[in-house]
């Protein structure tokens, strides 16, 4: 099974690269797992809502940029269906058995995704209704994937 990570900006803070990279490793001998980034645009702090449907609709066009048409795209919203760890596992499972064996997470920007983007999303998952910064979900969603593959595969939790 091949799942992507895509999100918008490059993280830049050192501990949650880290903890990325930790994950991604741990999952290696189980998937291959991608994280891709996409450029954020460049924008002022205080935007007009016009202007912020341009700034997502420009980094909804890089993030479709790296979805093949084949795979199952999970998008990162608010508005999204909330899983517990073991109903994630469960749909990755479905999925990998019965779908696809290409799955693509989104997480959008801080201004969040396009409708582009997210007519496309097959499903849009939430973790909650608490704002978190887009970087942090990466790490989170990275776990998470390690945490569902763990379960999936009957085998303890290792912290």
């Amino acid at each position: 099974m091949l799942i992507q990570l895509i999100g918008v900006g490059k993280l830049k803070e050192k501990y949650l690269v880290q903890g990325i990279q930790e994950y991604a490793k741990r999952l290696t001998p189980y998937i291959k797992f991608q994280v891709i980034e996409v450029a954020d645009e460049k924008a002022p702090d205080t935007l007009s809502d016009a202007e912020v449907s341009i700034v997502k609709e420009r980094e909804g066009e890089r993030i479709l940029a790296h979805v093949k048409e084949s795979a199952h795209v999970i998008a990162l919203a608010i508005g999204g269906q909330l899983w517990s760890s073991e109903e994630l596992a469960a749909e990755l499972d479905r999925l990998g058995t019965y779908g696809t064996s290409h799955v693509v997470f989104v997480i959008g920007g801080s201004h969040g995704l396009s409708d582009q983007v997210l007519r496309r999303a097959q499903q849009k998952l939430s973790f909650g209704r608490m704002t978190l910064p887009h970087q942090l979900m990466r790490l989170v969603l990275t776990e998470q994937i390690y945490r569902a593959v763990k379960i999936n595969r009957g085998e303890p939790y290792h912290k």
